[in-house]
């Protein structure tokens, strides 16, 4: 991959794109992730207004302080970047307090994490809504278009998503590039809906490596019976 070249394309799709549904900006959550880090990077690029909205709730501090860092370093290097912090924990706790839990933990923690990523999806389109903005998603080729891992309704929902196309691998590359700090680069990819630790291949079982396998092997027509112990695993 050509990283300048693709970089320019995306920023050039989304002015486009902006410039001809009459939009005069964008609104992306930040989660502390290098996806979120590089979606608002690249709509900071194209001049544009980019609202970087940080949500915590129950947020670990690691999380936290690595949203708050790269929106610092967002408004130091584009006249364009505003900021809006939403601390939804006290939302998030009133909204629990009156729903029902579910016959096991496993699930009632399954449906609080997904309801953690819906209110935040709420609270982003208030914002676009009352700007006039896009909702940009922070969804990368491998997690929301290939194992579908997001949550529907939630991170899911967006108006457009620019780094669709890209790999997990070629985010990182993309993202150093623009020279995103190494804390973002280096964090293991998370989530972030459940308040703990947990690492996004303590959920799905499999590296973003191994799952960009998987996927090119399916594409080139391969089925499991192609492949043996760990590769057939994963597959």
């Amino acid at each position: 991959m050509q990283t300048e070249k693709a970089i320019k394309h995306i920023v050039n799709w989304l002015s486009d794109y902006a410039t001809a549904n009459g939009i005069s900006g964008f609104v992306v959550g930040i989660s502390g992730g290098i996806d979120s880090a590089l979606t608002s990077t690249l709509c900071a690029k194209t001049g544009l207004t980019t609202l970087c909205v940080d949500m915590p709730i129950h947020q670990n501090k690691a999380e936290h302080n690595r949203a708050q860092a790269h929106i610092e370093w967002l408004r130091a290097e584009f006249e364009n970047v505003e900021a809006q912090q939403l601390n939804l924990t006290g939302s998030f706790d009133q909204l629990i307090s009156v729903l029902p839990e579910a016959g096991n933990r496993e699930t009632t923690d399954l449906a609080l994490a997904n309801t953690r990523a819906r209110l935040r999806m709420s609270s982003l389109y208030y914002l676009a809504g009352i700007r006039g903005f896009l909702v940009a998603g922070t969804g990368n080729k491998v997690e929301d278009f290939g194992i579908g891992f997001y949550t529907k309704y939630g991170d899911g929902g967006v108006d457009i998503s620019p780094i669709a196309d890209l790999t997990k691998t070629e985010v990182y590359r993309l993202a150093e590039e623009l020279h995103i700090a190494d804390s973002l680069l280096q964090a293991k990819p998370t989530d972030g809906l459940w308040g703990d630790k947990r690492s996004d291949e303590d959920q799905i079982g499999a590296t973003y490596p191994e799952l960009e396998w998987a996927m090119q092997a399916h594409e080139n027509g391969k089925t499991a019976n192609d492949f043996k112990g760990r590769q057939q695993e994963v597959f």
